[in-house]
């Protein structure tokens, strides 16, 4: 067992009035709470793997006072919730400077070594002795995004789980190391993305969904039907380079992308959108990977007069403006449909 695991079998009360940022003070430290339903195995809930998103610890808060009775909790389906990064909670941050992203170093990742990387480890082969009946990670975005769920593989059930969210669901094999796809080799296994932190819409609808889940008797086993969800898949990751100076709204960088960028999310954008105002001397400005990791920058993006263009049609997610979600993680993945391919999901 990690030594950065705490695990306990009873929940106390107290901390269902306690804000993201300070259950460091309490907790100590990542923590996994095993809580008695009327129906097993237990529905797996992992919150705040990124500390400044925090939409699943307060859905799981709300949906754990409806369940509160005198003498405990009176679950429908036991519940293993697993809070994340508390000490990047308590600062506001996705991670430390000194962590890696807890979202990125679960069994399967690419990296390895770390402490955290101990950590999943130990929470996955604690949940495989539990067994689970669905995992589900609750996550915020920093850009203009609709809500929707995210699956790493394409099997029918785990696509109903993502319906049960809403309509809109992306398919992904990168970034490795995430939660949804370490728990889906336990059970359907889902990640959900509620827009931006702050905004009650993303906590309803979380919380509306967890309450769905712990009182489903069964995960359908039947194909999703393709309309019933847009189905898309991330064909890559692109990121702005290290030694790249940027802004969003300004003239003063080498790249400027424009102050509403975020706004450009989940649209088709055809060929000949501007992405970014560049300096003549860049002539890679932005480092893009397909989900082989491969350098597909020159496939989907070109330069013209100093304007960086869409080469083809694309569809982006998860844009940012935040300059530390850029430089921590990504500047947004471009996506294709898939509905095509949901009659070989098996």
């Amino acid at each position: 067992m990690s030594e950065l695991l705490r695990e306990f079998d009873e929940f106390p009360v107290s901390l269902l009035e306690t804000e993201a940022k300070g259950l460091h003070g309490i907790l100590g430290g990542p923590s996994l709470f095993h809580l008695k339903g009327r129906r097993e195995p237990a529905l797996f809930v992992a919150v705040l793997m990124h500390g400044n998103e925090t939409s699943g610890w307060d859905a799981i808060r709300q949906v754990l006072h409806e369940y509160l009775r005198e003498d405990g909790f009176d679950l429908p389906r036991s519940l293993s919730l697993f809070i994340g990064n508390t000490a990047a909670a308590e600062a506001g941050l996705r991670h430390l400077p000194d962590q890696p992203d807890y979202n990125r170093v679960w069994p399967g990742s690419e990296s390895y070594g770390t402490p955290e990387h101990e950590l999943m480890k130990a929470v996955l082969d604690r949940m495989t002795d539990r067994e689970i009946f669905a995992s589900v990670d609750v996550h915020n975005n920093t850009g203009v995004n609709p809500h929707y769920a995210c699956v790493n593989v394409l099997e029918h059930q785990s696509l109903h789980l993502a319906a049960l969210f809403g309509r809109t669901v992306v398919y992904f094999v990168r970034p490795r190391g995430v939660t949804s796809m370490a728990m889906a080799a336990l059970g359907p296994s889902v990640t959900l993305e509620c827009g931006k932190v702050g905004q009650p819409h993303g906590v309803e609808h979380a919380g509306e969904y967890l309450r769905a889940c712990l009182n489903l008797s069964e995960i359908p086993t039947h194909p999703v039907a393709s309309h019933d969800i847009d189905l898309y898949h991330t064909v890559a990751i692109v990121r702005v380079p290290d030694d790249h100076q940027f802004s969003c709204g300004g003239s003063d960088q080498p790249i400027n992308f424009p102050r509403d960028l975020d706004t450009m999310n989940f649209r088709e954008l055809p060929a000949g959108s501007l992405i970014a105002e560049c300096a003549p001397e860049l002539v890679a400005p932005l480092d893009v990977r397909d989900e082989r990791d491969r350098h597909v920058a020159e496939r989907y993006f070109e330069i013209e007069d100093g304007r960086l263009l869409t080469k083809v049609p694309v569809m982006p997610s998860m844009l940012t403006c935040d300059p530390v979600v850029i430089r921590q993680d990504c500047l947004c993945y471009l996506m294709e449909r898939y509905n095509d391919r949901l009659i070989d999901a098996g």
